[in-house]
């Protein structure tokens, strides 16, 4: 983790999106979460926490989406 960062904002702002993710795609929690981790989605967020924390959650859950797509994951 970037320490420039507050470590419980970066938590707060990936379990939010974690639920975003969860409710686009009608899933549990556990089971986005489990997915984003499978297909590399959560380390994403967690090397470039500096950008995605800036963008829209929606878009965010997009482009995630897709980077997880392209990762083997079948959520479109």
């Amino acid at each position: 983790m970037d320490m420039a960062y507050n470590i419980q904002d970066k938590l707060d702002w990936t379990l939010i999106f974690i639920v975003e993710f969860a409710r686009k795609h009608r899933l549990t929690m556990k089971q986005a979460f489990n997915y984003l981790s499978r297909f590399k989605g959560i380390d994403f967020v967690d090397r470039h926490y500096d950008y995605v924390h800036t963008q829209s959650f929606p878009s965010m859950v997009a482009d995630l989406t897709e980077y997880c797509h392209r990762k083997g994951g079948a959520l479109v």
